[in-house]
This record gives C-alpha cells, sequence and structure tokens, in this order.
C-alpha cells in the first residue's frame, strides 16, 4: 500500500525506466518478430503496454473531475467478457498505426499519466484499493509482467 502518490509515481517511473531501451531500437529492429517474446515485436510490445497506459490516462482523466470513471467500467466488462480477446485487439489496433505515432505516443502517454495523476485527488485512487490496483496492475505490475519479452526484443534487436 502507497502512503502518497510521489512514492507510487517514483515506483513507476522507475519500472518503466528499462522500456524506454525500446525507442533507441531502429525500425527494422522494432517490426521484428521475437519467438522468446510470444512473437512479439517490439513495436507490440510498446503499442500493448501504451495501449493499456491509455486506458489509466482516460481513468485518471475522469478522475480528476469526477469520483467514478466510466472507462474502467467498461474496460472491466470488456476484460471479463475476455481479456486475451481484448488484449488481441488492441495489439491489431496498434498494428494499424504507422510506427512514427507508436514512438510519439510510446514517448509521450507515460509521462502525460504520471501528470494526470499528480492531480487526482488521492483519494480517489490512491485511498481507493480497487483504483490503486487497477493504475498499479497496468504500470508497475504490467511492466514486470513483460521483462522477459523486452530482454527478448533487445537481445534481438543488437
Amino acid at each position: 500500500m502507497y502512503l502518497d502518490a510521489l512514492e507510487f509515481l517514483d515506483d513507476e517511473r522507475e519500472a518503466w525506466r528499462p522500456f524506454e531501451a525500446l525507442a533507441g531500437l531502429d525500425d527494422a529492429a522494432l517490426e521484428r518478430s521475437v519467438p522468446d517474446a510470444h512473437g512479439w515485436s517490439g513495436r507490440d510490445l510498446m503499442g500493448h503496454l501504451v495501449a493499456w497506459l491509455e486506458v489509466s490516462l482516460a481513468v485518471a482523466r475522469e478522475l480528476a473531475v469526477d469520483e467514478s470513471s466510466a472507462t474502467r467500467s467498461r474496460i472491466d466488462a470488456e476484460w471479463a467478457a475476455g481479456g486475451d480477446a481484448l488484449n488481441d485487439r488492441l495489439v491489431t489496433t496498434w498494428a494499424e498505426l504507422p510506427l512514427d505515432e507508436v514512438r510519439r505516443r510510446f514517448d509521450t502517454v507515460p509521462g502525460e499519466l504520471r501528470g494526470y495523476l499528480t492531480v487526482v485527488p488521492e483519494i480517489r485512487w490512491l485511498k481507493d484499493a480497487a483504483m490503486l490496483e487497477s493504475f498499479q496492475g497496468e504500470t508497475i505490475d504490467h511492466y514486470r509482467e513483460h521483462v522477459d519479452d523486452l530482454e527478448a526484443i533487445l537481445a534481438a534487436g543488437r
């Protein structure tokens, strides 16, 4: 349990830092499918992570002005109906974006989320166990789930 937002944000920032190495890969390396990363490319991993960060960003924007989040409710329902299908849709959506757009969002969305979380009242996310679990699950815990994928993609890109 976090005592204040800055503690969470510091942990999130540190957990994200290794993934920033993906931005240093050239386009060909980002597009290459890596068997040891579930067949994903660096682009797929970037898109997958940032898609979920964008969900958190939408939730944070809503919580900045309201006590609840329609986005959180919708995504929870979609996840319950089929998490793998939702992830597959996200990967497909991101695969259709120009690589420059993937790179731009990869560079900007994490910081934008951190910025929004500094203005959301802590009672609406940090002190709300379900919301904290959601934000932690789509950031820190999610990054941990993909460390091996990151390592495989970076190794293949060298």
